[in-house]
């Protein structure tokens, strides 16, 4: 039974509904990528620039407003003219979904054809001011005659599924109307916004309307759940509690007395909020979850955060965290995730992290992809939300919500994590993927790009987590330079757990901890909060055993460290039942964990 709950994952009872979700959004994308408008349309402007002008110009939105919103949801950028999981196009999310049609509405208020306003960037613009107009106006019969006044039409653009949602999205973009900012758009353009003095009235939402989530089947809008607005879609105990019931999905508990709450787990569902809905509400799944996120902001409750959800795939871990899923795709980099659902989860993040004290910091809040496998056996684990996922970003919401950051002494020198500027893009230009805006950065034997990269997963599945460490993970490096390649990438040497053995025969999940350079872009190396471990061996044969989880077991072995190796540990536990204190370490892609016994602090942040 336990073997079983250490692999639950809903990823993989899903990937039939994912397909199917893929081929309906296919269907919404027709047209190519640039291609022009019809010829009895409108020409749109030559760059992006002059189509903020034109916009405003001619639809009476004030061209700060129609930036700040632009930003917000595309960072200036087209996504490569791909949709979102909510079939939303361009940095200003126009949609065409089963809870709103804007795409088509921007196309009958611009006379600009569905093509242009899905891969034009200028088009997309024109299209969401047209749309930007009717919100105000369907508010009150005159536009709002100063950018302060745009704080309800902004919220209403939305499309959230709460009034405190579509709240949310206008703060979101009054903060970027108050700080300003500068970008870079996909046609080359510099996208400068300068900061200005607005107010908000967040007392003028009250008279937003906002239509109310449909209720799935099985699901209830009362308040009998957890988080205040979440959507009761709990499941009855007496035929899913695996204490009194066979099939089951999750085990009660009395969390946090009986086992500590320190993590938050983030997930990817593969598909829709409905696919992850339908899936806990199978008591054949033998998986379940406490939140999911739908695009539109909505939070369903599918569990007590009370009891213990198995959706980590990893026992230990599903002890102690409380798993949030998200409607999105991780390996389809241009099925983003939209603001508005960011929006949701950092409220919902930061609610759980002042509720259990738990820090605001990737150590905490963790992503599927960097919860261990707890065996050989059972690796490698999932890697949702995947390299889209904007951990810089997301955190910076969570901070806004009044959740602090760690403090504490001056971070030890050389530890470092990535703070790249593709943790506020989730694509380049074109939908292409580089290093500019990969959010994994790749390791190699020496110190250039120009060096094979390090023993992996033979495969190019863009996912892969074998050769890689993800923004926002503290690591430790014992030597620095820029790169031999010439490409102006910063080079880090650091302790990795290779997973040199899977081209062995027979092939091993297996790790072993060797020197790697990890290729990051200059600059992008920042301070952060850590212990520095040396590790120690207690036996006399020089190498220290890595566990999956923090339990004094064989089983749990998943990979050697050699002694002498440094190692930046983030957080430290009791095993659970004993005084045992482990120290969880960045080992590769992932977390791991070595006992206090065999490891010296070196540094303390």
């Amino acid at each position: 039974m336990r073997r079983r709950r250490e692999r639950a994952g809903v990823h993989a009872v899903r990937r039939r509904a994912a397909g199917a979700l893929l081929a309906a959004l296919a269907l919404l994308s027709f047209g190519v990528a640039g291609a022009p408008a019809r010829a009895a349309t409108p020409a749109t402007p030559a760059g992006v620039n002059a189509a903020f002008t034109q916009a405003a110009q001619k639809y009476g939105v004030p061209q700060p407003v129609l930036e700040s919103v632009c930003y917000l949801e595309g960072r200036l950028g087209a996504h490569g003219g791909q949709p979102s999981i909510d079939g939303g196009y361009g940095c200003m999310h126009l949609v065409q979904n089963k809870k709103a049609d804007t795409l088509d509405e921007a196309a009958k208020l611009t006379g600009l054809s569905v093509a242009a306003l899905q891969h034009d960037t200028a088009a997309n613009i024109l299209g969401g001011a047209a749309v930007l107009r009717a919100e105000a106006l369907a508010l009150s019969p005159k536009l709002p005659a100063t950018v302060s006044g745009w704080y309800v039409p902004i919220a209403a653009y939305s499309h959230a599924a709460s009034r405190q949602t579509a709240g949310m999205y206008a703060d979101a973009a009054f903060k970027l109307l108050a700080s300003g900012f500068s970008g870079t758009a996909d046609d080359g353009e510099t996208v400068t916004l300068a900061p200005r003095a607005v107010t908000p009235d967040p007392a003028a939402l009250a008279a937003l309307p906002v239509t109310a989530a449909t209720v799935p089947a099985g699901c209830a809008q009362d308040s009998n759940v957890d988080y205040p607005g979440a959507i009761d879609c709990v499941v009855p105990a007496a035929t899913y509690d695996c204490n009194v019931a066979s099939p089951c999905t999750y085990l009660s508990s009395n969390r946090p007395t009986s086992y500590a709450l320190y993590e938050v787990t983030i997930h990817d569902i593969e598909g829709t909020a409905q696919d992850a809905i339908s899936t806990f509400q199978d008591v054949n799944s033998g998986v379940s979850v406490h939140y999911v996120i739908d695009s539109d902001g909505t939070v369903y409750q599918t569990l007590r955060e009370k009891d213990i959800a198995y959706h980590a795939g990893n026992y230990y871990y599903n002890e102690h965290a409380v798993g949030i899923e998200h409607a999105g795709v991780d390996a389809t980099g241009y099925q983003w995730y939209n603001a508005t659902e960011y929006l949701a989860s950092a409220k919902l993040t930061a609610y759980l992290l002042k509720k259990y004290s738990i820090p605001l910091d990737h150590a905490h809040v963790m992503a599927h992809g960097t919860t261990p496998a707890p065996t050989t056996g059972t690796a490698p684990n999932h890697v949702d939300p995947g390299k889209y996922w904007l951990w810089d970003y997301y955190f910076g919401l969570i901070h806004a919500q009044g959740v602090a950051y760690p403090t504490g002494n001056t971070p030890a020198a050389g530890l470092f994590r990535v703070n790249p500027s593709s943790d506020q893009s989730p694509l380049g230009a074109n939908g292409t993927e580089t290093t500019a805006n990969n959010s994994f950065f790749t390791l190699y034997t020496g110190p250039s790009t120009a060096d094979p990269v390090i023993p992996g997963a033979s495969n190019t599945d863009g996912t892969d987590e074998t050769t890689n460490i993800e923004t926002q993970m503290p690591y430790y490096y014992i030597a620095e330079k820029a790169d031999e390649a010439g490409t102006g990438m910063q080079m880090y040497e650091i302790w990795y757990g290779e997973s040199d053995r899977l081209s062995a025969s027979p092939s091993s999940q297996y790790t072993d901890a060797k020197l790697a350079w990890v290729a990051i872009p200059a600059g992008s190396a920042v301070p952060v909060h850590s212990y520095v471990l040396s590790l120690k061996p207690t036996t006399k044969n020089g190498t220290i055993k890595i566990y999956g989880r923090p339990t004094t077991s064989s089983t749990y072995v998943i990979g050697t460290a050699p002694t002498g190796s440094e190692w930046a540990a983030p957080k430290s536990v009791f095993e659970d039942g004993t005084s045992n204190v482990w120290f969880a370490i960045d080992y590769n892609h992932r977390e791991a964990w070595v006992p206090t016994t065999e490891a010296t602090v070196i540094a303390r942040y």
